[in-house]
């Protein structure tokens, strides 16, 4: 399989049997995104809107998602942004990287369930988790 370069947005309520590569398919019902891991490995790849973890933006054509899609878990362990469509590669972390990423990720949605306030982020999570129609 040829990785894609973008991502189409589809709009559906729940995610199809089987993705498709080169699509991004949003469920606003379900506050939640899928696609196929843009390395080409195959593995569905799902990100949660939240203000804990992922944010949409849409322009009336292209998504974008924050932060970077940063797929520790899987063997391919790929890493890349999602940006007005394009899937834009970044660097490769170390495992030590991974840890502490996923630590981060861990206690950020942990303080973020709790209803804590962590210091200077709450407007920064409010910015992040807008949906822009033209």
């Amino acid at each position: 399989m040829t990785p894609p370069d973008t991502l189409r947005p589809v709009f559906t309520e729940t995610f199809p049997p089987a993705m498709d590569a080169g699509i991004l398919y949003i469920s606003i019902p379900y506050r939640t995104c899928g696609h196929l891991c843009c390395c080409g490995c195959g593995r569905e790849v799902v990100t949660p809107l939240s203000p804990a973890q992922w944010s949409l933006t849409y322009n009336g054509e292209s998504v974008s998602l924050a932060p970077s899609i940063g797929n520790w878990s899987l063997p391919c362990r790929s890493h890349y942004w999602i940006r007005d469509g394009r899937v834009r590669w970044s660097r490769r972390y170390s495992p030590s990287e991974f840890d502490q990423n996923r630590d981060r990720d861990r206690r950020l949605l942990a303080a973020h369930d709790s209803g804590e306030q962590q210091p200077g982020r709450a407007a920064s999570l409010h910015r992040r988790l807008w949906f822009r129609r033209p």
